[in-house]
């Protein structure tokens, strides 16, 4: 077992097995094969990796929302927080979200590579994905970072069932953009707001899970068109 699998284990939220491990130990490979070719992390040294991507990506975990779910990671990136949980949870189906090919060609190779085998790839916009085929077809939506969860709400909340959870992960910035979303949950058919507080080890970060219930179906008129999103937030 590598280092950063090592430390994976010892401060993971969830229990991973030695299966688990050696998926993500293939997936630390792809990352360090890439490094410096192509923008999907910068992150270097193995505590960054292991604590702040892994643990990180695996601390949605303790909402209890993904056993067995259909998932979309919205702004996957480099596959983050996909590849930790659809690793923990092999019994979810896993789209990883994003408008960049390049990322995903990463993802999809790597996925295949590590036998994650619950992994799918989408290359388009959110909003546009909420207004066609993806429009209110998945248990959840995980987004970390991407943006203020006044606009990210627009982005995700359509993607999700009545019924189902978004759930935005969030530096310590996230009861602060919880409060200024309101207005953006009302509008998009979200409801109940639960905050979990989530820290970092040795890092001694503090981080927030926003998990929003979709109460109502999201108004035809949302979501709007990727500019008006982002210029005028609900």
């Amino acid at each position: 077992m590598d280092r950063i699998a090592e430390l994976t284990k010892e401060y993971s939220p969830v229990p991973l097995s030695d299966d688990q491990l050696k998926k993500l130990s293939a997936v630390s490979e792809a990352l360090r094969r890439i490094h410096g070719s192509l923008n999907v992390t910068n992150l270097n040294t193995d505590e960054e990796i292991a604590l702040l991507h892994y643990v990180d990506s695996l601390t949605a975990a303790q909402t209890g929302l993904f056993d067995g779910k259909n998932v979309i990671d919205v702004g996957c990136g480099g596959g983050f927080p996909t590849f930790p949980l659809a690793a923990a949870f092999p019994g979810s189906s896993f789209t990883a979200l994003d408008s960049t090919a390049k990322k995903l060609a990463f993802v999809e190779e790597t996925a295949e590579s590590a036998g994650i085998t619950n992994v799918r790839t989408l290359c388009a916009r959110a909003e546009d994905a909420g207004r066609s085929s993806g429009r209110e077809d998945y248990d959840v939506a995980v987004s970390r970072g991407v943006a203020r969860l006044n606009t990210l709400c627009e982005w995700c909340l359509p993607l999700v069932k009545v019924g189902g959870s978004f759930v935005a992960m969030k530096g310590r910035s996230g009861r602060e953009e919880a409060a200024e979303a309101e207005n953006a949950i009302k509008t998009l058919g979200g409801g109940e707001v639960r905050i979990i507080d989530v820290g970092i080890p040795v890092f001694n970060r503090e981080h927030t899970l926003i998990v929003i219930k979709k109460l109502s179906h999201t108004p035809a008129a949302y979501p709007r068109a990727g500019g008006a999103i982002k210029k005028k937030p609900l």
